[in-house]
């Protein structure tokens, strides 16, 4: 742990922990999903018998995934883009880059807003219509956890977002 994260206010570390707790359980997902396909294939070519569900488990898993796993990889600056521009302004006008960094995280703010707004009412719908996924008599999965989840990542998304903003200004001032 860098010493500026060792002297990040009580609500930095408490939104790190979340991250990190969303980010094990996407993990832990992830390890379902293997063992569950892996069980599939092997009842589907030893046995005939294939487990109903599975094509549906993991469309709605990977889903939870990604929305699950992305705050703690732009945490831990994994987050996928293009460095090179932004790595030269940096070296040659920090503030520059600084500033250009700010705009970047306020817009990606916006953008994971947007998700967060334009989902909800979608989770509520899920919750109270009890919608499910599959065929009923054979499998049927809610849609709403996924759905949760969703909104849970874009939530700490958006959060970490801001915690890069209030960081980088931070250590600008130490």
């Amino acid at each position: 742990m860098s010493a500026i994260a060792r002297q990040d206010p009580a609500p930095l570390r408490a939104l790190d922990v979340c991250t990190q707790a969303a980010n094990v359980v996407g993990s832990l997902l992830i390890v379902g999903l293997v063992l569950l396909i892996g069980a599939d294939v092997l009842g589907r070519n030893l046995f005939a018998a294939p487990i109903s569900g599975v094509p549906e488990m993991v469309k709605l898993s990977i889903v939870a995934i990604v929305f699950l796993q992305a705050p703690q990889a732009l945490k831990a600056g994994r987050m996928t883009r293009s460095d090179a521009l932004i790595d030269r302004i940096n070296a040659r006008f920090p503030k520059l880059g600084g500033a250009m960094e700010t705009v970047f995280d306020l817009l990606a703010i916006l953008v994971i807003g947007a998700i967060f707004y334009a989902t909800y009412p979608i989770f509520i719908k899920s919750w109270v219509r009890n919608d499910f996924v599959g065929a009923a008599g054979d499998f049927t999965a809610p849609t709403w956890p996924v759905k949760l989840m969703i909104l849970i990542g874009a939530a700490l998304l958006l959060l970490q977002f801001f915690a890069r903003i209030v960081r980088r200004y931070r250590s600008a001032q130490a």
